[in-house]
């Protein structure tokens, strides 16, 4: 399955182009931003955005890996509608055509007519991206596409997309918010076990070009499958003495409870807080943090999938953290309380039957994973 990790690299850098070409042009931006209503709507924030970029970027990638891959174009699966109204209030169904012209045209009608926004978003959207660097040459994954799904979150963190507010990454430090917590995630999984088996994470507002030529990004990616477990990221080395102690990375509305039994085993200086689900478990792959807390059900499928195939390539993972407490009076860290991908909760409607509802602790060290169970044990 090499052929399919090259294929969501060079799709996910397709998806950063169109993510970083909608905010340079200000009229364009302002016309994508629509607001998620109804069972659509993630009921954590007070306004949650949809941008007609979110939507062409996972058109785009269905599109690419149902050419590649036919076998997989009934599992490839999205966190948005591709139903747009343009300013007519007319209702378009968002796909990526075979020609870059069919594309604009079709967008065009999103537009409002803006044949020159249309083509410049169907020009990123057919355009292949400069070879993506990985080593990927030589890796044999036992796995066949029609055994496979795929989870695409556009953009993560689309509330710090449109906010637009620049920061300049320090190496070694977590950056709270700003548009590096913006990331393209695609992850794939089993269908039978739902197992987080392939991650492709991008950020596509990295760094700034210092020679002026705009926004630069940055992937990552990992595999875990059986025996195989390799991630474009290097395991953290041990810190020195001075550096030990557990840190955690929440939310800012993470409830007070928590912070205070994690404040009790971390100490205050180690809670950090950031936005975006997907950012705060790239920062647990990247060593920023040893571990994400959340305790509400306000993250998705497409949220984790992909953060969690690279932290399992790194020995770690994603557990539900409800499910997580209930089973920690055995002693026994339990597989099956790591987070699944493959079955819909029935009992939900609308994208709530994708929540991880539970709420979810993201991991690199199942001893750390224990104290911070042990820590909120009923304290939830």
């Amino acid at each position: 399955m090499a052929d399919l990790l090259r294929l969501l690299l060079r799709v996910a850098e397709k998806a950063a182009n169109v993510a970083r070409i909608c905010r340079q042009e200000a009229p364009l931006f302002q016309l994508l931003v629509q607001e998620k209503i109804g069972e659509d709507k993630n009921k954590k924030f007070v306004q949650d955005f949809k941008t007609l970029a979110d939507v062409v970027i996972q058109e785009m990638i269905r599109h690419d890996v149902r050419v590649q891959f036919p076998e997989m174009a009934g599992f490839i699966h999205g966190e948005e509608s591709n139903k747009f109204e343009n300013g007519l209030g007319e209702s378009v169904t968002v796909t990526v055509c075979n020609t870059e012209e069919e594309t604009a045209k079709l967008l065009a009608t999103v537009l409002d007519g803006d044949q020159m926004a249309a083509s410049l978003l169907a020009r990123a959207v057919h355009q292949d991206p400069a070879t993506i660097e990985a080593s990927t040459d030589g890796l044999t994954v036992p796995l066949k596409p029609s055994e496979l799904g795929i989870w695409i979150d556009p953009i993560d963190a689309t509330s710090q997309y449109i906010e637009g507010r620049e920061e300049v990454l320090e190496e070694g430090r977590l950056s709270p918010s700003g548009l590096h917590c913006a990331l393209v995630l695609i992850g794939v999984y089993l269908r039978s076990t739902g197992e987080p088996v392939m991650g492709v994470i991008n950020q596509p507002f990295n760094n700034k070009d210092p020679a002026g030529r705009g926004w630069r990004g940055k992937h990552f990616w990992g595999v875990s499958c059986g025996s195989i477990n390799i991630c474009s990221e290097s395991r953290p080395r041990d810190r020195s003495e001075g550096q030990r102690g557990l840190s955690v990375v929440l939310s800012s509305s993470e409830k007070q409870p928590v912070k205070e039994a994690l404040t009790a085993v971390c100490g205050p200086d180690k809670l950090m807080y950031a936005s975006g689900a997907g950012y705060k478990i790239l920062c647990v792959i990247q060593g920023l943090a040893d571990a994400y807390v959340l305790s509400e059900g306000s993250t998705f499928k497409w949220d984790s999938c992909a953060p969690h195939a690279l932290l399992r390539a790194l020995g770690g993972g994603v557990v539900d953290l409800a499910l997580s407490l209930q089973q920690s009076e055995s002693g026994a860290q339990d597989p099956r309380t790591e987070l699944t991908y493959h079955l819909p909760r029935a009992d939900r409607k609308g994208a709530d039957r994708w929540a991880n509802h539970g709420g979810l602790v993201a991991y690199r060290d199942g001893s750390q994973l224990r104290s911070i169970i042990g820590a909120l044990q009923g304290k939830l």
